[in-house]
């Protein structure tokens, strides 16, 4: 089974920087696909960046040009840069991974969703 642990999150001031990581654990062939997105009390959640294999990455308008996704195919982790928070990032992040795995050399794609970590943007 696929699991992904999220780390790097906390308060922080306006201004300030994170980094979030989200490391896959399990038996993953690779990587395909992943994404970042981010949820509030009472609202939907929302996406804040994604990208797939052969396509263009993503960002939600509101964090173009502060955040950027990227990922580690040798750690299997996925990572989101962020820079310049503003207090309307506070959100409960969540990553989710798109995976390619070999059961009994059968191919089985599946998407896996961490657990979610909360980023604070205060003074």
């Amino acid at each position: 089974q696929v699991q992904l642990v999220e780390s790097g999150g906390g308060s922080v001031q306006p201004g300030g920087s994170l980094r979030l990581s989200c490391a896959a654990s399990g038996s993953i062939s690779s990587i395909n696909g992943m994404g970042w997105y981010r949820q509030v009390p009472g609202k939907q959640r929302e996406l804040v960046a994604d990208g797939h294999s052969g396509s263009t990455i993503r960002y939600a308008d509101s964090v173009k040009g502060r955040f950027t996704i990227s990922r580690d195919n040798a750690r299997n982790t996925v990572y989101l840069q962020m820079s310049d928070l503003k207090p309307e990032d506070t959100a409960v992040y969540y990553c989710a991974v798109d995976y390619l795995q070999y059961r009994d050399g059968t191919p089985i794609v599946g998407r896996t969703w961490g657990q979610g970590i909360q980023v604070t943007v205060s003074s």
